[in-house]
């Protein structure tokens, strides 16, 4: 999620935005590659449009499979809802949907339940659910259900909407909202009304941006992540604006830290920071947050250091309160979206990340360990090889090594500045890479390429040129597209793939050209701005949106973001849920009888029109629902 309206009164602002403002790019790329550009988009879309598939590059052509209206009602088990804008949640008939918990909600039964008057206070949002839940996974263990929910970021002008200007008025209003970031753990269980939190659960903790972290694998110690609190660079506070999430084979949670940027400032907001911080959209102008006002270690003045502490994957064992998380370099540093765990046939563990942020790129590591059950598994996320990717034209990819031969930069530098490392190789910018998913029924992997304004018209934050071409075939591009890719010989670990482009989204009840979307797209599916991805054990794709809600000009008809299920086997796409007025939908994890699907809704009302889930004139509150079968069957 990155969306940051309450910054400027009266208009919708990105954190990518935001940044821009910062540190402007420029304009335009060089001549040629705007020549180039033109070229290479014309070619390409007409390739697409008159294939009439999903998309067709040479080698990597995927023509839609036709099957029959039965199959199809078969293989999803549900009928498609209309795109609307009605502030609920709506679910195809024949399922429901309950809140299981809200921002607020008291995770002991000695915290006071939320007082939409104050909207709270540090001390008990510190033992309450966080804000903004984003990325989240529910555990078996035994007969015990854990929720982990990333808890993103704060709206301000809704925690702090108590106060005449929507602004923190004392110390203890920036405290608190710090302390509604991070990750909330929870036992939840089916009660009379459905699921619900249980209070005083063992399990029951709050990870924030003060709670101990270890920072473990080849950055661990370097003197970039050296601090006066902090002498050794091994021992972290805190984690804050966890994104997407993911799961070990093992069994425990990670966290991805992202827009960490702008919770860093100077007193002196003109304060040039260098450029390695620059990169990453550090500044002395903060988000409005105030954190360095209370806390020293935010005022990036004088303790640069600090911002290079986070930006990484955290490990959580949702299990034991007491363990301490860990902060895993190895997977490298950006603004990581989720991180998607694959267990390769060799036994290596493979995880695929996405650097959210217009024009950065594709990552994957590599373990060098193997994977066995019930053996050591600490050393399988801190030693092994970083890629990023690297797409041609022609369908076919390969994933370049992040390493001290290919880069000039040492290991520990590689996994700091994992951004410099990636432009440094030639790897390909995104169009805003989210989430990446796999495919359970075959070595397949899809990832959620949301938008790019920029694209084909500024380069992005590092200066790398953003061409259009490729699984980036559209400039300026306000839909969105998803891209999969086919490891060669099924091997995870191989340095070569073949993609195509699963969908392109769009509108074709306003566009003729490839701006109305792929041929899988049509006037009952549309939609813009994919966002989360999760397969179901049937090889079925969801798809989360967080994008265009105004339902006018371009985004005409599409309604409030929305999630779809997509078929890999014949490309149909059909539309399962429509969140609440000014929502995203995000995050979403079965429980183990796969007869509940939880699912998160993340800012309603972020610019004052929704009141949901109470309704009436109450206070706004991102939450997690729960949707199941009316007649009790497994979903998916």
């Amino acid at each position: 999620m990155d969306t940051l309206h309450d910054f400027h009164k009266d208009e919708e602002m990105t954190f990518d935005d935001y940044d821009e403002i910062i540190n402007p790019k420029p304009q335009d790329n060089d001549f040629d590659a705007v020549i180039e550009r033109s070229i290479s988009r014309r070619g390409f879309l007409g390739g697409v449009l008159a294939m009439g598939s999903v998309v067709a590059i040479g080698s990597a052509t995927t023509a839609l499979t036709l099957i029959s209206a039965e199959a199809a009602s078969k293989r999803f088990g549900f009928e498609a809802v209309s795109a609307n804008t009605t502030d609920a949640i709506t679910v195809p008939k024949g399922y429901t949907s309950h809140v299981v918990s809200r921002w607020g909600d008291p995770l002991f039964s000695d915290v006071a339940e939320f007082d939409p008057a104050t909207r709270g206070t540090p001390e008990t949002q510190a033992r309450a659910v966080g804000d903004n839940n984003d990325g989240m996974s529910v555990f078996a263990d035994g007969d015990r259900d854990i929720m982990v929910l990333n808890n993103e970021y704060t709206n301000r002008s809704i925690i702090w909407g108590n106060n005449p200007d929507g602004k923190p008025a004392s110390d203890a209003d920036i405290a608190k909202g710090k302390a509604a970031h991070g990750l909330t753990v929870a036992e939840v269980k089916q009660g009379a009304n459905g699921w619900e939190i249980v209070k005083d659960s063992p399990v029951n903790r709050r990870v924030t941006p003060d709670t101990p972290i270890d920072i473990t694998g080849p950055a661990a110690g370097h003197n970039l992540l050296k601090t006066a609190a902090d002498p050794t660079g091994t021992k972290a506070l805190g984690t804050w604006n966890n994104c997407g999430n993911g799961e070990t084979p093992w069994g425990t949670y990670l966290a991805c830290e992202e827009n960490f940027n702008g919770y860093f400032s100077a007193e002196n907001e003109d304060h040039k920071v260098s450029d390695e911080l620059a990169r990453y959209g550090v500044s002395g102008k903060g988000w409005g947050y105030g954190w360095a006002k209370i806390d020293e270690r935010f005022d990036v003045a004088k303790h640069p250091n600090e911002a290079n502490r986070v930006g990484y994957v955290v490990e959580l064992d949702p299990r034991d309160p007491n363990s301490t998380p860990k902060k895993r370099t190895g997977l490298g540093r950006f603004k990581h979206e989720n991180a998607e765990v694959v267990l390769n046939a060799d036994g290596r563990v493979v995880v695929y990340m996405g650097d959210d942020e217009r024009g950065e790129f594709l990552y994957k590591f590599v373990s060098d360990g193997v994977y066995a059950e019930g053996g050591d598994t600490e050393a399988l996320l801190d030693e092994g090889t970083l890629f990023a990717a690297q797409f041609d034209d022609t369908g076919s990819g390969r994933w370049l090594a992040l390493t001290p031969e290919t880069t000039g930069m040492t290991k520990p530098e590689i996994h700091i500045h994992s951004r410099q490392a990636a432009s440094k190789v030639g790897a390909t910018t995104m169009d805003r890479p989210e989430w990446v998913a796999a495919n359970p029924l075959k070595a397949e992997i899809y990832c959620a390429l949301t938008n790019n304004k920029n694209r084909g018209l500024k380069p992005n934050a590092g200066g790398d040129n953003t061409p259009v071409g490729g699984p980036n075939p559209r400039e300026a591009n306000n839909y969105g597209q998803i891209v999969r890719w086919r490891p060669a010989n099924g091997d995870h670990a191989s340095p070569s793939f073949t993609w195509d482009l699963f969908v392109m989204a769009g509108n074709p009840t306003v566009h003729s050209d490839a701006y109305a979307g792929s041929a899988n797209i049509n006037a009952g599916n549309m939609f813009n701005s994919p966002d989360g991805l999760i397969f179901d054990s049937k090889g079925l794709l969801w798809i989360q949106t967080d994008g265009n809600y105004t339902n006018e000009d371009d985004f005409a008809g599409q309604g409030n973001n929305q999630m779809l299920v997509g078929d890999p086997a014949s490309g149909e796409i059909r539309r399962f849920l429509v969140g609440p007025n000014e929502a995203e939908v995000t995050g979403m994890s079965f429980s183990a009888d796969r007869k509940t699907l939880f699912v998160g809704i993340q800012h309603p009302g972020e610019k004052g029109n929704s009141n949901w889930p109470e309704g009436g004139d109450a206070v706004p509150r991102s939450s997690v629902v729960a949707i199941q079968r009316e007649d009790g069957a497994a979903i998916g």
